[in-house]
């Protein structure tokens, strides 16, 4: 009879050979595309957690059946759950306007519940787990950048002559491209120290592209306008 608190190595070394491999998929679609967490990173979450599991399972067996003494398997695994969280978080960044690494925190939890579940033994559900985050990481984000993601608000900042108007070329530029705008601010004009007796103010446009390539596009063509002196896009 199989007893359920022994592992021979030939499954011991399958199981931490396989959460390497599982593990290392996922960290090489998130270092393809260029995120702080990627290949190395993923795969020794992976290869940790399932090594913390197999710990936890089979690593007190000695201990089974002596007097006062209670086994919890899960009580590791657990405590994995809780330090990957913090790993996580340390590839969260707020940058002031945006939220960026929420996706790739997210990869390491659930390579981490992969690693858990190849060392526990269920190969099954640990194999097409990998494979539904990859068809999530990777075919769920030409989804986004095709249908949900293509349009993006941002805010233009032009530098411009005081006495030089051109807010109707601007809305006439922007429908040229099809973008929206959302709202225009002036800033109080300032004396231009390189030119004397020349004022300029800041025109911050916020709108709306339909695709984001035409960032540059847009930036480019306020550029050339007449009495436009610098551009910034945000």
């Amino acid at each position: 009879m199989h007893n359920p608190w022994v592992l021979d190595n030939v499954h011991l070394v399958v199981r931490l050979l396989l959460s390497v491999i599982l593990g290392g998929l996922v960290g090489f679609e998130r270092e393809r595309t260029n995120h702080a967490a990627g290949l190395r990173t993923h795969a020794l979450v992976s290869l940790g957690s399932c090594l913390l599991m197999i710990l936890s399972m089979y690593g007190f067996a000695d201990f089974v059946g002596e007097p006062n003494v209670s086994l919890d398997p899960a009580r590791l695994a657990a405590q994995v759950i809780t330090g990957v969280g913090f790993l996580g978080a340390g590839t969260i960044l707020f940058t002031g306007k945006s939220i960026t690494g929420l996706t790739t925190a997210a990869s390491i939890w659930v390579v981490m519940a992969v690693g858990l579940t190849v060392g526990a033994g269920f190969y099954l559900p640990a194999i097409l787990s990998a494979i539904m985050i990859l068809l999530i990481l990777w075919g769920l984000s030409i989804v986004e950048k095709r249908y949900v993601n293509h349009r993006r608000q941002c805010t233009f900042v032009v530098t411009a002559d005081a006495q030089t108007q051109r807010v109707e070329g601007f809305q006439s530029l922007l429908d040229q491209h099809g973008a929206k705008l959302v709202k225009v601010r002036f800033i109080d004009a300032v004396d231009d120290a390189p030119n004397a007796g020349i004022k300029q103010q800041q025109i911050l446009i916020t709108v709306i592209l339909p695709h984001r390539e035409q960032l540059i596009a847009i930036a480019d063509e306020f550029n050339r306008m007449d009495g436009v002196r610098s551009v910034a896009a945000e």
